[in-house]
């Protein structure tokens, strides 16, 4: 909004003209005096006239100027506020709407200011129009002022983010930088901001759904049950068994005993001089040496028992007593003390500890009593497609399933993606506007507004990554072989197929900025690019006619009408794979999308793409599309609505293309 502000002065700037002060002051009785004050009167009211419209047209160029100018400067405003590169964008504007020598006008100014940090851009301008008559009254000039403002203001708006959450948005730019992802998580927190100031002291009413997107879509939360099948077909495995017949011991006979004993390693417990006697000779020394140097047991002793089974299959028991013994032995040292001739040697008596254990072993041996076990052992799994019961793995309840392992259990749970609904292995898709479709319309997958039937065909299937798996088979040749996936209907050998799951999705709702911030801050990066998925669900959150509709079309309190948004952001081209578990199940083996598993498979996701593109546009919702680090091809700009594509090569592209959306999606005007 812009206010406007006019304010007419007259700045008289008088010229000195000795003529016309005598023709004043001419007191004869002539008519000429008389003719010539009517003169002036005459002059003064048409002059007056001619150059009050001249100064009021140039007042209505100067408040064109002064308006255009704030409102490119609010435009201008980013997250760094009122800064001079928005005074300098303000300054352009209005140098190039107000040309000084068409209006007559000498001394323009202009000076743009705001006292909010950029909510609110105020102007001021002035020049002086020249007058052309009434200068012969001493008049130059006439001094126009008018002021201005510029705010935004958001009306009621849904604003839908379709967000590219793949595995490559983990990356920096450059080594050692952000991840691609947390500049978006950036942006997306700054873009919040911009709509909330601009909606500060208002009624409108923002609403903000999300639809991160990967190889798969994480909407299950969102879904009814009843809109989910009970059973579905999975390329998964199945373990198979052999019967084995083994002999086991059921006992052991009675035991044979026999006993033995050892002894340890000595080892030196402790040693130093005996006392402090010095002798001058060894042999003196060593007569004087304690000669009781046996062996004496050393506290109490500990028994251990220990049951093992030896080559034989036998059961021995061995039960070890242990005992410490100690003794001391001695020794006589040299020792000196000086040096050179008042060198003196002498001998000291030394006495060194020593410890050993002494062992008694007694032993039980026991032969083994054997039978004959028949069991079922795990041979191989028989990869296939299988039939799951998902009734209550559609619940988020546990499920265990003989998936691991050599057929062991695996316990999961659904995280809450999805497979989409059946669809058809067409070249190409076409929205068709008479319709509101997309056709074929046997692609239920595209169908962005009706809701599930009875028909499984146009229900949606939990994706459940733990029991999915490809198949292989060895394919020769006359160079040897190598793996390959096949389609045949069963085959030993096979792999888990990678899976991934975004963040979840979340409706249209109101959020604070702490609310905004934890999602922002909750994304991950996982997964391959499906462009389609993503626009196909944020699409489906959109939708005034969708399954959503209860949500989408409530109405704000305010009573105003909502402006609709979806905002789509990636950071890759389309990079589908034939080998994962997606949304559109394992397709090599599932074939929703190719006729044989891998014919133009990117290109038929785009053609998927494209075609609900132009499904969101007639819907009147403003489709956006920003390319970050990227390039911004010719199907993403044929997405996006008029004007409405960006590309970002860095951070600060990236937040500025999301400010220059949060303009958009606000209403810039004039103050009144």
């Amino acid at each position: 909004m812009i206010a406007r502000t006019h304010i007419l002065r007259t700045s008289l700037k008088c010229g000195t003209s000795q003529s016309r002060g005598s023709l004043l002051r001419n007191e004869s009785g002539s008519l000429l005096p008389m003719a010539a004050v009517g003169f002036l009167v005459l002059a003064g009211i048409i002059g007056g006239g001619v150059d009050l419209s001249r100064a009021h047209k140039a007042e209505n160029r100067l408040q064109a100027a002064c308006d255009a100018a704030v409102l490119a400067g609010r435009r201008a405003v980013g997250v760094n506020g009122f800064t001079t590169a928005v005074q300098s964008e303000a300054m352009t504007y209005f140098e190039n709407n107000f040309d000084e020598e068409s209006q007559g006008s000498t001394n323009v100014s202009f000076v743009p200011a705001s006292d909010d940090n950029g909510n609110t851009v105020t102007g001021t301008a002035q020049a002086d129009v020249n007058t052309a008559l009434m200068t012969i009254f001493g008049v130059d000039s006439i001094t126009v002022t008018v002021a201005c403002s510029a705010s935004m203001g958001v009306g009621n708006s849904d604003i839908t983010m379709v967000l590219d959450s793949t595995g490559s948005m983990g990356n920096p730019l450059e080594s050692g930088g952000p991840t691609k992802l947390l500049m978006l998580q950036d942006a997306m927190k700054d873009f919040y901001d911009t709509v909330k100031t601009a909606t500060a002291g208002g009624n409108a009413r923002v609403r903000y759904a999300f639809v991160p997107y990967s190889s798969s879509i994480n909407v299950g939360r969102l879904l009814e049950a009843e809109w989910l099948v009970d059973t579905m077909d999975i390329q998964s495995r199945e373990p198979v068994y052999e019967t084995i017949e083994t002999e086991e011991f059921s006992g052991w006979d009675d035991p044979d005993y026999s006993t033995s004993s050892g002894q340890s390693d000595s080892w030196v417990t402790g040693e130093g001089f005996l006392n402090d006697t010095e002798y001058s000779r060894r042999n003196d020394c060593s007569r004087d040496l304690p000669d009781d140097t046996s062996w004496t047991n050393s506290g109490s002793s500990a028994t251990e028992e220990n049951t093992t089974i030896n080559g034989r299959g036998q059961q021995v028991t061995t039960t070890t007593e242990t005992q410490r013994q100690t003794r001391r032995t001695y020794t006589c040292v040299k020792q000196q003390r000086g040096w050179g001739r008042w060198k003196t040697e002498y001998y000291v008596q030394y006495y060194t500890d020593y410890a050993r254990d002494n062992y008694d072993y007694s032993f039980a041996t026991r032969d083994p009593v054997m039978t004959v076990v028949t069991t079922e052992e795990f041979s191989h799994f028989a990869y296939k497609q299988l039939e799951y019961d998902v009734s209550s793995y559609k619940t988020f309840s546990s499920v265990t399933t003989p998936t691991g392992n050599n057929g062991s259990d695996v316990t999961s749970t659904w995280e809450g993606c999805i497979e989409e609904r059946e669809t058809t292995p067409a070249a190409s898709f076409t929205f068709n506007s008479n319709q509101e479709r997309i056709t074929p319309v046997s692609a239920n997958d595209l169908d962005i507004d009706s809701l599930p039937t009875s028909d499984n065909d146009t229900k949606w299937r939990p994706m459940w990554p733990e029991v999915a798996f490809y198949r292989t088979a060895w394919v020769s040749t006359r160079w040897g072989g190598y793996w390959d996936l096949t389609n045949a209907h069963e085959t030993q050998y096979g792999g888990n197929a990678p899976s991934s799951c975004p963040y979840r999705a979340q409706l249209l709702q109101e959020m604070d900025e702490d609310d905004f911030d934890d999602y922002a801050d909750s994304l991950i990066a996982v997964g391959n690019t499906y462009h389609d998925l993503g626009m196909i669900w944020g699409a489906r959150l959109s939708s005034p006619q969708g399954i959503f509709a209860d949500n989408v079309n409530q109405a704000p309190n305010n009573g105003g009408h909502v402006a609709r948004h979806l905002i789509f952001m990636t950071d890759g081209a389309m990079q589908p794979s034939i080998s994962i578990q997606g949304s559109y199940g394992i397709e090599f083996h599932d074939r929703r999308v190719t006729a044989n598993g891998s014919n133009h498979h990117s290109r038929r996701h785009t053609e998927r793409f494209l075609a609900v593109c132009q499904a969101v546009k007639a819907k009147g919702i403003r489709l956006w599309v920003i390319a970050f680090a990227t390039g911004l091809t010719d199907d993403l700009e044929t997405c996006a609505s008029s004007e409405s594509s960006f590309l970002a090569e860095d951070a600060d592209q990236l937040n500025e293309a999301f400010q220059e959306i949060a303009n958009e999606v606000g209403e810039l005007r004039i103050t009144q």
